[in-house]
């Protein structure tokens, strides 16, 4: 503003490119109301208005909620014979309100786009279910895929896929499988992403003997098996104490040159540690560089996580520090983890030094973490006169610690 001042003073006149730049920064950041007054100047000293101008307008009023005066200024555009925006242009806003979690707002958007005369598709659709799915309106969502069946439009296998995924992400399985099969019957052929999705919401409800059938039905139709596929069969298996079948599966696919990415590999390692091959998931480890992996905290927090409770505390310490070295950062989850089971082993110097890390890093001490230090060091906790060797900070009194 201080240059576009400037430029008047100077004695030269904005142009319809000068205005529109000005006027599409105040609509990005808000400030719809100086949008509109430097809209009016516009017009006032003679320069016409373009599409883009009107769209920057459209756009500012519509992710703010004023869908009445973005309709006056569609209608205005119209009435001076210029286009106005395309669909893809109205897909982007409600994409971007179904991202906030304002499905409404982007509803209205659609209520917009009809009363211009323009055509919605697929994609537009397919937008509004996924924002009613994220926020776990899966009524409404279903409602609006009917809605696009009745407006003569046919649901695509990227509808369905986030039909489903809504489903199974609000725990409605069932519901999720009814649409699979709904598509099956419809002739579409199911892609990666729909047997990802159920695989995903299958291991999620704890169907386990269910999903490891969608997966062999997977592969025997020919569907391609992608990374993520493997990431979520053996996550999956895992986390429903199926850990030797995920190792199983894990080694075979090795034999078949699959190229496994840091998150299978943190899977794994934890897989190992949960069946006792302690010695197998450190090889595992050992090899991530190896195979063109970068370790992140994840793993870090997995290795952590088991040398202490194995009781090497010190190589514990040693890997804290090679994870420093290497340049990936210790996440306040992780530290708040390490100190809880030091505190729980009697390592009470150790876990002071960790908690001088979460201060260092402006980190809090999480509330499990908290309560295990009122239980240890109140009262008739068993560490009670220990208290001197934690950070000064947390040598709290008995009274404090009662309140």
């Amino acid at each position: 503003m201080l240059i576009f001042n400037e430029m008047q003073k100077q004695g030269v006149s904005p142009n319809a490119v000068t205005y529109s730049t000005v006027i599409d920064a105040f609509c990005k950041k808000g400030r719809l109301d100086d949008a509109v007054i430097k809209f009016n100047q516009m017009i006032d000293t003679g320069v016409r208005p373009d599409a883009a101008v009107y769209s920057s307008l459209i756009q500012g009023f519509c992710t703010h909620g004023d869908l009445v005066k973005a309709k006056e200024l569609l209608t205005e555009m119209m009435n001076k014979g210029i286009p106005p925006p395309d669909i893809k242009f109205f897909s982007s806003i409600m994409q971007n309100l179904c991202t906030e979690g304002r499905v409404t707002e982007a509803r209205d958007v659609l209520g917009l786009i009809a009363h211009i005369g323009m055509r919605p598709n697929v994609c537009t659709f397919n937008i509004l279910i996924g924002g009613y799915c994220l926020v776990g309106k899966m009524e409404d969502a279903s409602k609006i895929f009917d809605d696009m069946m009745s407006y003569g439009l046919e649901p695509s296998n990227i509808t369905y896929g986030i039909l489903i995924n809504g489903y199974c992400k609000n725990l409605r399985i069932d519901d999720g499988l009814i649409l699979f099969k709904e598509m099956l019957r419809k002739g579409l052929k199911p892609t990666t992403f729909n047997y990802n999705v159920i695989l995903d919401g299958l291991f999620l409800a704890g169907r386990t003997v269910s999903a490891k059938e969608k997966f062999d039905e997977m592969v025997e139709s020919g569907v391609s098996v992608c990374i993520d596929t493997y990431s979520i069969v053996l996550g999956g298996l895992c986390r429903n104490n199926c850990s030797g079948e995920a190792i199983t599966l894990f080694q075979k696919l090795s034999t078949m040159d699959v190229k496994f990415n840091i998150t299978i590999v943190n899977i794994m390692i934890d897989a190992f540690y949960r069946v006792q091959r302690n010695q197998e998931a450190k090889d595992l480890f050992a090899a991530v560089s190896a195979n063109g992996l970068v370790a992140n905290v994840f793993t870090y927090t997995i290795m952590m996580k088991n040398l202490i409770k194995e009781g090497s505390v010190e190589e514990a310490d040693d890997l804290f520090l090679s994870m420093e070295k290497s340049g990936c950062t210790a996440d306040s989850y992780m530290l708040n983890l390490i100190v809880r089971m030091l505190l729980e082993k009697g390592e009470l110097v150790k876990a002071g030094n960790y908690m001088s890390k979460v201060d260092a890093k402006s980190y809090s001490l999480e509330a499990e973490t908290v309560s295990l230090l009122i239980s240890l060091f109140s009262g008739k906790g068993k560490y009670r006169d220990h208290i001197g060797l934690l950070p000064t900070k947390y040598r709290f009194h008995e009274e404090a610690a009662t309140v």
